[in-house]
């Protein structure tokens, strides 16, 4: 369960939630292994929330929103120009074309959301933030180095329209409305532990962990260029060496000198994995054993696997005490939430807002 965050649901200044984070909104990557991995082993990347920015894998080609040049909006008489709200767009519509029925909405969707982040942003600007300058440069080095190159950070941000001064008025614009948010509305929310409790009570379903194992494997590898004869001595390979560890061969030896996984060189080890995370032949051999069992050699699209069982994990439920934090943090987050809703709500009725969209 992730907290809530109100800067995950507008651009200007909050940057809108999108695939990946760019400052510190984001969950940590975790290793799972994915079906469409390859090898069926490899392990996946992380996968997250704010900006506009978004990081490759998730770059797309931009979707076919189109809106009038000049500003489309007007807050107490600074103008909200159509490039933002391009940009708001293809993030909530991640890549995906936008509906023709459906564009009127979204395009007035996104301008409450740039309107209401402008009035939140207004108000923000008015605090002092203590070296503004540098933890903006700092925001921007960590969200520039979750890049794989200079290339690949470049082509994001101009697929999004920016240049690297527009990412920089971006984070500066977050970084003062999270300071707005953390003065303002934080430390009028509280949540006695009864409502932690009853959170907990309603929702056991949300805290239950599926069965998930452990295992290890030896991957002899093919692709679809593989001819018959070479996917023939493949398969002889891995049965010899199943045959070499019923007869008492290492298991993390044999997995280091012959599979061609790069799980490898941690002697086949693959860690902890659910259901619905493997291709489906490898998930019913890997699951159907018990303990300490070898399976037989299991063919994927991507080779012959001999696997072996680590260990199993069956359904439990986590106990309240280890998901308290937790939960008090999301309910937090929820009350923030909606004391922000509440503070643009009123701020509207006397500020003078001009919605020029046609």
């Amino acid at each position: 369960m992730k907290n809530l965050n109100v800067s995950c649901w507008v651009l200007r200044g909050f940057l809108v939630a999108a695939v990946v984070s760019w400052s510190g909104f984001t969950a940590a990557a975790e290793p799972e292994v994915k079906k469409e991995s390859a090898p069926a082993v490899a392990a996946s990347q992380a996968v997250v929330a704010p900006p506009a920015v978004v990081a490759p894998p998730a770059v797309v080609a931009p979707p076919a929103v189109v809106a009038p040049p000049g500003p489309v909006a007007r807050v107490n008489g600074t103008a909200i120009d159509a490039v933002e709200l391009r940009r708001v767009i293809k993030v909530m519509m991640r890549g995906q074309e936008v509906p023709a029925d459906q564009k009127a909405a979204i395009e007035k969707q996104a301008v409450e959301q740039l309107v209401s982040a402008e009035l939140l942003y207004q108000d923000a600007a008015k605090l002092e933030v203590k070296d503004l300058d540098k933890k903006v440069e700092a925001s921007f080095a960590q969200g520039k180095a979750r890049f794989k190159d200079e290339q690949e950070f470049k082509n994001t941000i101009k697929d999004m329209e920016m240049e690297e001064k527009d990412l920089r008025e971006y984070t500066r614009r977050e970084l003062l409305i999270s300071n707005f948010v953390d003065v303002t509305f934080v430390p009028k929310v509280f949540v006695p532990e009864a409502e932690v409790r009853s959170f907990y009570d309603k929702n056991i379903d949300k805290f239950k962990l599926p069965e998930t194992v452990k295992a290890s494997h030896i991957l002899i590898g093919i692709d679809s260029k593989t001819s018959v004869e070479e996917k023939k001595k493949a398969q002889e390979k891995a049965e010899k060496l199943r045959k070499e560890l019923t007869g008492g061969a290492d298991f993390a030896v044999l997995a280091k000198d012959n599979s061609t996984c790069p799980s490898s060189q941690q002697g086949g080890d693959l860690g902890f994995f659910g259901r619905g995370q493997m291709v489906e032949p490898f998930e019913k051999a890997a699951f159907a054993l018990k303990p300490g069992e070898i399976s037989a050699v299991v063919e994927t699209q991507f080779g012959f696997h001999i696997i072996k069982l680590v260990e199993k994990k069956t359904t439990e439920t986590t106990d309240y005490k280890d998901v308290k934090e937790k939960i008090e943090g999301y309910l937090k987050g929820q009350k923030v939430n909606e004391g922000v809703q509440q503070y643009i709500a009123e701020a509207k009725k006397t500020a003078k807002i001009e919605v020029l969209l046609k």
